[in-house]
């Protein structure tokens, strides 16, 4: 019994040994960032597909080394197609007419230098592939190495409208991808983004921006938690439709204003701006709740001004979304900023439909002398994310540099003018129109 103790430190010291001691980071481990690089080149009956990536996001795979470390590029050639096969050409769809073509074939596979510009333009990234393989004598970490895989796509109708599909972002934990599109005109249009895209049309028809940027539009208030609260406060204290109508409408018209600007380009460009912007939906949060509970009913029902100035900074930030999205809309700006702004409004129209059933119900339990209380609790726990929100918020504005310098006054400070003082005139008559909408709700 005396060496039980003993045995037991001895197995717990070995299992410290064998999973406690630290080890180097091996080729199964998944990266912690991906950068890739792509160039789509249409071929009439075929489609090309110049991918580049680095070589230690091909996991699952072991390449040979040589003593000092450096790959061991004669045994690597062979193992470069099966890399590609195994990683890269099943996850790459292409579709014709909304059909899944087959998958490619692997045309060509090499390793290149880290500081190889052959992926700089469309020609030289196919001269790369016709190069002759780096000599066995180069010393390159595998972990420096960059995968380069040429894939082609069979496309039995050469008119057909074709979409690409890349879901690569399994390569990395963050993947970010830069994608060149080469038109049928010679056109490059170029994409980057983080993640996997989703199908992107080699040349997107309006009908097809109109899916894409609806649906981007509803998922993006859906997951804009922010925003609905800031829609939540607005119908919280509300019993009456008409007040509802008027203050949601307000709301829909003012952000529908500053997104139209914004994606046209009528927005400053400095980094400070959109954490102004996002300080600011915070504050318009807090702001609400404290009029929820301050503020009597009647008055709350008149507050579409107040839907309308907030609306203008929410449309703000509905366009940082928007942004991110504009460049795969190719030519049809308009399209998609009208569907984007279309699957807001379907959200939320849905999340207030939603809202004002559940109150409704919650209100027929309780009441009618303590239905205040709805509102004042409601209105207290939005409170309490809010003011989390607009503190945070607020620090990240403030730790950037706002430099406000005088603007030399040439062509394009006057065209900003100009764009701006265009806008304001649009918000200022909408402004107008809905007070007449109010007025007349009131009457009727």
């Amino acid at each position: 019994m005396m060496h039980q103790p003993r045995r037991l430190i001895v197995a717990l010291l070995a299992a410290l040994a064998l999973f406690g001691a630290p080890r180097p980071l091996d080729s199964h481990e998944i990266p912690e960032r991906v950068a890739l690089r792509a160039w789509a080149l249409p071929r009439g009956d075929s489609l090309v597909l110049l991918l580049r990536a680095p070589l230690e996001s091909m996991r699952d795979l072991d390449f040979p080394e040589r003593a000092d470390g450096a790959l061991d590029l004669g045994r690597v050639r062979p193992l470069l197609d099966d890399a590609a096969r195994t990683w890269l050409a099943p996850f790459v769809v292409l579709r014709a007419d909304g059909t899944a073509l087959d998958a490619p074939r692997v045309a060509a596979a090499r390793i290149a230098l880290p500081d190889d510009r052959s992926f700089d333009d469309a020609a030289s990234a196919e001269r790369g592939f016709g190069a002759a393989p780096l000599a066995d004598t180069i010393a390159i970490p595998w972990r420096q190495a960059q995968f380069d895989v040429a894939l082609v796509f069979a496309v039995p109708d050469a008119g057909a409208a074709l979409a690409l599909d890349l879901r690569l972002a399994r390569l990395g934990v963050r993947t970010y991808s830069v994608l060149h599109l080469v038109g049928a005109d010679g056109g490059v249009r170029t994409l980057s983004y983080v993640g996997d895209p989703g199908s992107i049309p080699l040349e997107p028809r309006w009908w097809e921006n109109l899916w894409r940027f609806l649906s981007e539009g509803f998922r993006h208030i859906l997951g804009g938690i922010d925003h609905l609260l800031f829609v939540f406060c607005l119908v919280l204290p509300l019993r009456r439709w008409r007040p509802l109508v008027a203050i949601v409408t307000a709301f829909t018209v003012a952000h529908s204003i500053t997104l139209g600007a914004a994606a046209l380009g009528v927005v400053p460009t400095a980094l400070w701006f959109p954490p102004l912007i996002e300080a600011a939906i915070a504050l318009s949060i807090l702001w609400l709740t404290v009029e929820n509970v301050l503020l009597p009913t009647a008055r709350l029902e008149g507050r579409w001004r107040t839907a309308f100035a907030f609306g203008l900074i929410h449309g703000f930030g509905f366009s940082f979304a928007l942004r991110e999205q504009l460049q795969f809309a190719g030519g049809d700006l308009v399209v998609a900023l009208a569907a984007f702004n279309l699957g807001v409004e379907a959200g939320q129209l849905a999340v207030v439909g939603v809202a004002l059933l559940a109150l409704a119900a919650l209100r027929r339990q309780i009441p009618e002398e303590r239905q205040h209380l709805i509102t004042w609790v409601g209105s207290a726990f939005v409170a309490h994310t809010a003011y989390h929100w607009a503190a945070a918020r607020v620090a990240d504005f403030s730790a950037h540099d706002v430099a406000l310098a005088w603007p030399s006054v040439d062509g394009p400070f006057v065209l900003a003018l100009v764009r701006a003082a265009l806008v304001a005139c649009i918000a200022l008559a909408a402004a107008l129109g809905l007070r007449q909408l109010y007025d007349r709700l009131l009457r009727n």
